[in-house]
């Protein structure tokens, strides 16, 4: 079950509902720049963490200014579309809330979810966006991201080297996750979203002795947390 962080608290919760019913999670903003982008991914990895669980989510955004940037910004680096606040009209009964905010951010009731800013407030402009995606879930929520040209060159080589290799992969017969690499993927994620570990579990697969196949299933696996498009050159050439 996945537990995360209160920040009111600094003790673990249950992010799943006791009656497992709907949970909203709802990311706040002041505005447009790289730390409420970085809000709004922490909020996607919440809802795909829940969703694969099985827990029905309504995800909602809450923004002072930058909403159209924000959702242009968002869906650039995969983030799935949350519903603006002021849009939403009454709520749909759910039996949890839990609010992602950046430090210093609002403080509404509820379990709150701290994200720490990223040091650099401006996106590069030629950045690829799933080398920016990366490199943000390299590092621990509570820790402030650097957008660098270190950071985003190794966030970049590393994606092509795996989506390289997932294309490799794939042309083995299937073989399934092994329970105990499944076992290590969803302990991680489900306790307190340790992304991080997600990809260090990765990179020991990576260099495992594993079956093809079986590495092949456990990069897809994981990328529906992760959502960095690893199968994308499945069927280009080798």
């Amino acid at each position: 079950m996945l537990r995360i962080t209160d920040a009111r608290t600094g003790e673990p919760v249950d992010a799943v509902p006791a009656r497992r019913g709907l949970t909203r999670v709802e990311a706040h903003v002041p505005g447009y720049d790289a730390s409420a982008l970085r809000v709004l991914l922490v909020a996607d990895l919440l809802v795909r963490a829940l969703e694969i669980g099985g827990t029905p989510v309504w995800a909602l955004l809450t923004g002072e200014s930058g909403q159209a940037e924000l959702h242009a910004g968002a869906a650039a680096l995969g983030i799935r579309p949350f519903e603006d606040r002021r849009d939403a009209g009454p709520g749909r009964g759910e039996s949890q809330a839990v609010h992602v905010v950046g430090e210093n951010g609002p403080a509404p009731d509820g379990v709150r979810v701290a994200v720490a800013p990223v040091a650099t407030p401006d996106l590069p402009p030629d950045a690829e966006p799933a080398a920016v995606r990366l490199a943000l879930l390299t590092k621990p929520r509570s820790t402030p991201a650097q957008l660098d040209e270190t950071a985003l060159t190794d966030a970049h080589d590393t994606l092509a080297r795996w989506r390289r290799a997932v294309a490799a992969w794939a042309r083995h017969p299937s073989r399934p996750v092994p329970d105990e690499v499944r076992g290590h993927l969803r302990t991680a994620w489900e306790d307190d979203l340790d992304v991080p570990e997600v990809l260090r579990v990765l990179r020991r697969v990576e260099e495992s002795d594993l079956p093809e196949g079986a590495r092949f299933e456990t990069y897809a696996y994981a990328d529906r947390l992760l959502g960095l498009d690893l199968t994308r050159d499945l069927g280009a050439p080798a």
